[in-house]
């Protein structure tokens, strides 16, 4: 009889599978079984129960979706219902914060993390989006506020360029911009990876030639790269601001004010793929430890806690 149960959905592309079997193996040796494959793509909900794949989800002692490109907002809504009824690593509310580029930005820095100068304009806002390119220099950035992968993220140079957009912006249906000031620096990262306030590990991320967005998707490469003490302190701290049990930093040397910054907070940051292993990044097993770790304490407090109660 197992301890406890405990529902995943992985990616499965750039060795997920793999990963996926290591935490499954994992969890079975210390008498916890795993449902896999819970896309709440699948899910209904009636009755006051949320049922995928013949499983009730409410019934799990702890979930996790893994899956950063497959998030539809059906998804999410079932999501945030679940994680109202058992744990879900990350937690919803703190998910919802980090998916948030604003949100994330603002609550960083109320805690005095530094993120770039930022700014949140209504699409009226003509003026203040002319103000804020004048401010910093001539040159922002645009970002959706949610999304993933540098999709959407456009620099923008100068007042000229500015008034060739406003005719555009004008006919879109967002409600507001988020803008930061283009931060100099090497044109590198830190992908800082922290599991349950652990660092796990750490690897750097160039932007192509004549680029400056590191994103992989964008054309970014990857090296192998060690973090300072001051870099694992930033994401560990970024990280527990936020709430999250699971976080991949973004980090950047802003080099006009002299001091590291945090870009962004990813809440489902890939293991190393099997290429990247190859590079000498290796820290995908530290990874699994730390989650099957969380994933086991998470799951015992719940079985310990229903228990506790029956009694």
């Amino acid at each position: 009889m197992s301890l406890a149960t405990v529902g995943l959905w992985m990616y499965e592309n750039g060795g997920g599978r793999e990963i996926e079997r290591k935490i499954v193996q994992n969890l079975k040796e210390r008498e916890i079984d795993c449902h896999t494959g819970l896309n709440l793509r699948d899910a209904i909900a009636r009755d006051g129960k949320i049922i995928c794949k013949d499983i009730i989800m409410e019934e799990l002692d702890a979930f996790v979706s893994y899956n950063a490109s497959q998030q539809s907002q059906f998804q999410l809504y079932l999501y945030q219902t679940l994680s109202r009824a058992i744990p879900t690593i990350n937690n919803f509310d703190a998910f919802s914060i980090a998916e948030d580029k604003f949100q994330t930005a603002h609550l960083l820095n109320t805690h005095g993390i530094s993120t770039p100068d930022y700014r949140l304009c209504h699409k009226n806002d003509s003026e203040g989006l002319k103000q804020a390119i004048r401010d910093w220099g001539g040159k922002l950035v645009y970002k959706p506020t949610d999304g993933w992968g540098g999709v959407g993220i456009t620099k923008i140079e100068g007042e000229r360029a500015l008034d060739m957009l406003l005719p555009f912006i004008a006919r879109t249906d967002l409600r507001y911009f988020y803008l930061e000031r283009f931060i100099n620096y090497d044109n590198t990262d830190y992908r800082v990876d922290i599991v349950d306030g652990q660092f796990v590990g750490c690897y750097g991320r160039k932007a192509p030639k004549n680029d400056w967005k590191t994103n992989v998707t964008s054309g970014g490469s990857v090296f192998v790269r060690e973090p300072d003490q001051e870099v694992v302190d930033l994401a560990i701290k970024a990280t527990n601001v936020l709430g999250l049990e699971i976080s991949g930093v973004d980090i950047i040397y802003d080099r006009d004010k002299g001091e590291y910054v945090v870009l962004e907070v990813n809440t489902i940051p890939a293991f190393a793929t099997p290429e990247q292993e190859h590079l000498g990044i290796n820290f995908n097993q530290r990874k699994i430890d730390a989650l099957v770790n969380l994933l086991e304490r998470t799951a015992l407090k719940k079985t310990s806690t229903h228990s506790f109660k029956v009694a």
